[in-house]
């Protein structure tokens, strides 16, 4: 059974491959679902790890419908992948009625060329999920990473193992607390991955700062934060 982990950092990235993982997958900022990692990360990780590497094409936190501005950022993004040599990319896209945007996606997977090609946990919102399976063995994405669109793997498990049945060439690899207490769970079902962080809060600082830098008031999954033009305006206007 591959053990994919889901990495944060370099540290983390060096820690599940010395665990002995078989493949990460490279994202930053796991709050809010995974963004794409930086291009220093990008490069630090691909000289330091050894086995295959996944790297999440996620431009911003939110939804998972995205305009032809950030489509470009994320090709731009999947090609610098390619030329720095990782196994694969992470990656999807949905329209507003939470079905699979199969234009979108499809332009993503053009552009990964050779690189494996993962539909990531988009697929828990899909609401149409048999239907979006079939479209991305059209497509030939090799895995999908879903909790069975439920909170966690385990509580989804039923869904997931209809998945697999019912998946002709495409891996359906189980995410979402997944651990070692129940793991076997997924093995014994027949599936051939299973996808973890393995992570836990580590003190970093001794004391607690005077103030958080940390704002719930961003943490949305059907809101964006996006800069307010009157409100620069105003601002600018004050002080020009």
């Amino acid at each position: 059974m591959i053990v994919e982990v889901c990495a944060n950092s370099l540290e983390s990235a060096l820690v599940a491959e010395r665990a002995g993982a078989d493949r990460i997958e490279l994202c930053s900022e796991l709050a809010v679902g995974g963004l794409t990692p930086s291009y220093g990360l990008l490069k630090a990780v691909r000289s330091k790890i050894t086995i295959p590497v996944n790297i999440l094409i996620r431009p911003r936190s939110g939804d998972f419908t995205y305009s032809d501005e950030e489509l470009d950022i994320m090709i731009s993004d999947i090609e610098l992948c390619a030329e720095l040599g990782f196994n694969g990319i992470v990656s999807g896209v949905l329209l507003e009625n939470f079905s699979l945007d199969v234009v979108r996606t499809q332009k993503l997977k053009d552009a990964a060329g050779k690189l494996k090609f993962t539909f990531h946990r988009a697929f828990d919102w899909i609401e149409n999920p048999l239907d979006a399976l079939k479209k991305l063995e059209t497509m030939q994405v090799d895995t999908i990473l879903t909790s069975g669109q439920q909170k966690s793997a385990p509580e989804g498990i039923d869904f997931l193992f209809q998945l697999k049945e019912q998946s002709k060439m495409i891996q359906i690899m189980p995410g979402s607390g997944v651990n070692a207490a129940n793991v076997e769970l997924f093995k014994d079902k027949g599936f051939k991955m299973a996808h973890l962080s393995g992570t836990k809060m580590v003190q970093s600082l001794s004391s607690k700062p005077l103030i958080s830098m940390n704002s719930v008031n961003f943490l949305s999954d059907n809101q964006r934060a996006i800069t307010q033009l009157d409100y620069i305006k105003a601002v600018v206007a004050k002080v020009k």
